[in-house]
């Protein structure tokens, strides 16, 4: 079975950074395109990153263009997102996603389309 688990999640101060990690199982990442998203409490999913497979083709929302960088280990089979300067509008679920051919556009993040979904993981931005 194909299983995506988020970590890295929790509670930071305003201006502080964390690192989210997205390990994959039952697929090798090598040939998915990969997006993080996130939701808060009373509003809409929203795509936050993705990254293509082979090129390494990357997007990013515009909140969080110059703060966020997305990156692959092929060998750990494992995506991350780098979140700098956090704000408490970051504030949300996130959930890594998987989708094959492996596509990364501005387009992709709005479609959401993608095939397999991980739990999530909270990030809490607050002082």
């Amino acid at each position: 079975q194909v299983q995506l688990v988020e970590s890295g999640g929790g509670l930071v101060q305003p201006g502080g950074s964390l690192r989210l990690s997205c390990a994959a199982s039952g697929v090798t990442l090598d040939y998915y395109g990969i997006g993080w998203f996130r939701q808060a409490p009373g509003k809409e999913r929203e795509g936050v990153s993705c990254i293509s497979s082979n090129v390494g083709s990357t997007a990013y929302v515009d909140s969080v263009k110059g703060r966020f960088t997305i990156s692959r280990d092929n060998t750990k089979n494992t995506v991350y997102l780098q979140m700098n300067s956090l704000k408490p509008e970051d504030t949300a679920v996130y959930y890594c996603a998987a989708v094959t051919p492996s596509y990364c556009s501005t387009y992709t993040l709005r479609m959401g389309r993608y095939d397999y979904w991980g739990q999530g993981t909270q990030v809490t931005v607050s002082s």
